[in-house]
Formats: C-alpha cells, sequence, structure tokens
C-alpha cells in the first residue's frame, strides 16, 4: 500500500475539516502507510509544504477535535492550476513530487475550481500512465456544484443564515413607531442557495424577510422600489435579503453601481460586496426613512458552533468515499450527496464524472423563485429543511469553543 496526500482549497466552512477527518480515517483503515496534508492546497504542494497527518491527528479525540473546528485546517488557496500544454513543467514538478513521496491517491477537498484541478490532474495522470488515483471531495457553502443534490458545507451556511435572519427580525421589530428599512447581504455570486436559505425563518414565529431577492432572476430597481413602497404601506419594518451577486438585466452588479473597480482573484472572480449598502442609499434618499445594512460576510462560513449535524456528518462521508475511490484505483471522479429519499431523509454517497462538475455551476431552480423575484416558495422549504437538523455541540474550554490549529 502506498500514500494518501489530501488538500483543501477555495473558501472554506464549518464542515471542510469534517472531510478531512474522513478522509484521514478512510486512508488509515484501508492501510495507507502515511497520509500527507498539504499545506495551502496545490500552491504549497509545489513548494513542498506537508505535513504527516499522523503526528497532528494520532487520537480519535484529536480526530473528534478536528471535526468540529471550523475553516481550513490544512490551509487553502485561490490558485489555478494552468492547462498542461501551456505549462507543461507545472505538471512535470508535480507529477516528480507525487512519486517522490511515493503517493497512490491525491485527495482535493474544494468546490468548482478545485474540481477543475482534480480533472487536470487525473487526465494527465492518465495520459502518461502514472497509475496515480485522483478524486475530489465536494466543499462549498455556495451549493452549486453539478451533479449532487447538495453539498458539504451548505447546510450548516443555511442553518446559521437562518437562525441570524430569524433573531434580525426579532431585533427589529422592537422600534415598531418607526419606519426602518434592513437590508441583509448573503454570500451568493452567481447562485443564491445562500440567500434563498433567510426564506428558513418562517414558521409560526417568525415571517421571514419580506422580499428576498437572488442572482438567478435579473434585479429591477424600479420594481424594487415599488414593492419597498406599498409594504411600508403596511408596515413600519422591513427585513429584505439580497444576494452580494444580484444583478440587472445588462449583468452589471448592483454592488458596481457605487463603483466597478472590484478586485478579481485567480480565476478571474470580482470581489463581491457593497450591494445592501448602495441599496439603503438608495432607500434613505428614496422613502427618507433610517436604514441598515446587515452583511454576514464571512461568518456564515465558519459559524460551527452551530453547525448542523447533518452536515458535519455528510461532509465525513464525502471524504471516506472519496479516498475509498482513490484507493480502489479510481480516478477523476467526485463524491456526491444524493437524496434518496425526502420522508424520512435519507442521503446516499455516491460518485460522478469530474469533468461534467469542473467549471459548471448549478443555480437554484427558477420554479423555487416566485414569479416577480422577490420571494421564494415552499417547494426550497422542503428541500432545505432537512439539510439544517441537528447541532454539533463544540469542545467548550474556559466558556468558549476550542479549535484544533495547525503549528
Amino acid at each position: 500500500m502506498k500514500n494518501v496526500i489530501v488538500g483543501q482549497s477555495g473558501g472554506p466552512s464549518s464542515v471542510i475539516n469534517s472531510s478531512l477527518a474522513g478522509v484521514y480515517c478512510r486512508a488509515k483503515a484501508m492501510g495507507a502507510d502515511k497520509v500527507y496534508g498539504m499545506r495551502n492546497g496545490i500552491q504549497g504542494f509545489l513548494q513542498e509544504s506537508l505535513v504527516d497527518l499522523d503526528t497532528v491527528l494520532g487520537s480519535n479525540e484529536l480526530v473528534k477535535l478536528l471535526r468540529k473546528t471550523p475553516a481550513a485546517f490544512l490551509g487553502s488557496c485561490r490558485f489555478k492550476l494552468p492547462d498542461p500544454e501551456k505549462a507543461p513543467a507545472v505538471f512535470e514538478k508535480i507529477f516528480e513530487l507525487l512519486n517522490k513521496y511515493e503517493i497512490k491517491a491525491f485527495i482535493y477537498i474544494g468546490g468548482n475550481d478545485s474540481m477543475d484541478t482534480i480533472r487536470k490532474l487525473s487526465d494527465y495522470g492518465q495520459s502518461i500512465g502514472s497509475g496515480i488515483c485522483f478524486v475530489g471531495a465536494p466543499k462549498t457553502i455556495d451549493n452549486d456544484l453539478a451533479e449532487v443534490d447538495h453539498t458539504p458545507g451548505y447546510g450548516s451556511a443555511a442553518k446559521f443564515i437562518a437562525a441570524m435572519t430569524k433573531e434580525a427580525i426579532r431585533d427589529e421589530m422592537v422600534y415598531s413607531t418607526n419606519k426602518t428599512i434592513y437590508i441583509m447581504e448573503i454570500m451568493g455570486r452567481n447562485a443564491g442557495w445562500l440567500t434563498a436559505a433567510s426564506a428558513l425563518a418562517r414558521g409560526e414565529d417568525c415571517d421571514g424577510p419580506d422580499l428576498i431577492y437572488l442572482p438567478e432572476v435579473p434585479f429591477d430597481l424600479a420594481a424594487f422600489r415599488k414593492k419597498v413602497d406599498d409594504l411600508l404601506d403596511v408596515k413600519n419594518n422591513l427585513m429584505i435579503a439580497v444576494s452580494e451577486g444580484i444583478h440587472d438585466a445588462n449583468g452589471t452588479y448592483i454592488c458596481e453601481y457605487v463603483s466597478t473597480e472590484k478586485l478579481v482573484d485567480a480565476f478571474g472572480h470580482k470581489q463581491m460586496g457593497g450591494t445592501a449598502s448602495y441599496l439603503c442609499s438608495y432607500c434613505e434618499v428614496e422613502f427618507g426613512c433610517k436604514t441598515r445594512a446587515i452583511e454576514f460576510s464571512t461568518l456564515q462560513r465558519c459559524a460551527a458552533h452551530f453547525a448542523s449535524q447533518t452536515d458535519v456528518n455528510e461532509a465525513f462521508q464525502s471524504g471516506d468515499k472519496a479516498v475509498e475511490a482513490a484507493l480502489s484505483g479510481r480516478t477523476g471522479l467526485m463524491a456526491t450527496l444524493l437524496r434518496a429519499n425526502d420522508e424520512p431523509y435519507v442521503c446516499e454517497i455516491g460518485l460522478a464524472d469530474v469533468h461534467h462538475i469542473s467549471n459548471v455551476e448549478r443555480l437554484v431552480p427558477l420554479e423555487w423563485i416566485t414569479e416577480d423575484g422577490s420571494q421564494i416558495s415552499d417547494d426550497f422549504i422542503r428541500y432545505a429543511l432537512p439539510l439544517i437538523q441537528g447541532e454539533s455541540q463544540p469542545v467548550i474550554e474556559n466558556g468558549l469553543p476550542k479549535h484544533l490549529v495547525l503549528k
């Protein structure tokens, strides 16, 4: 039996380390001699920055603590692996290092761009007959990967967003005699799964947001103004949820109404932010009332203290499935979460060809968005509710959550 190497890439989540734990535990159970971790993903691997995970995960207690630790234990990166024909030296170096460390299975935990890395490495490895297997474990709070029902990380982020929405609504109702507009900005560049989760706040004790806007439907500022005006006729306090990536019919992000000088990452993705602030300023001018912008920002992806136990478990299982496939000689795949039943909820862990996943975005179905684009249907509620069930209690030390940290 040869060795396994695992890395984490892209934006972290509150359960990505549970996937890492799943990889480590299954690899050891299948007899891997060593399990190496890449520090800062493929970028760190190219610098030969590795850690022997046996030295930091040598007990069940440490593995359990890892599963309750948010963010990426190994560190992450946003590094775009070039095409092999354009940069053959990069691939030659990667495979030289893989052979040096006698790697049999390469596992990458990440989202869309990470699966593109798996695709390129697997294809190149097969072209040279390397015998190394490359498999991805899904991770993204954005919930936008193809070939899955949902992704590890989404359930916990959705749980946090729904809870914070409900609590924010309680707070804004305190001052019921004054007209106030609260606008929550929630992550989501092109896919509105996270913003849709604010609708989960609806229930007997909460009406949920008054308006919800996703990037799947072009945002019409005039229609928005009319909606807000009508609502202010019947209630004083409004709670509105918007995806950071909502855009107009021309494709211009609303946040670019303030400034088009947005930073981009290695993959050409514009940095989002400022949508709620712009809409608050707009409403102050149009309606002459107090406004407040609420940006959940990175809090929605790192709140492990309120993670969904369902999500924690499925993240572990996806890591387990990925390394099992790779050590069984399979390559160019990604572990998948597939819903087998709704009531009771049953999720099966499968495998899909990474070529059908990389560079493909799965959006919220339009039939789950109301015709005017300002609310979410009950079909989404039925879809998302099972994913936020159960509480993963943190390990508490001195009154605060305790985390496992790589020195």
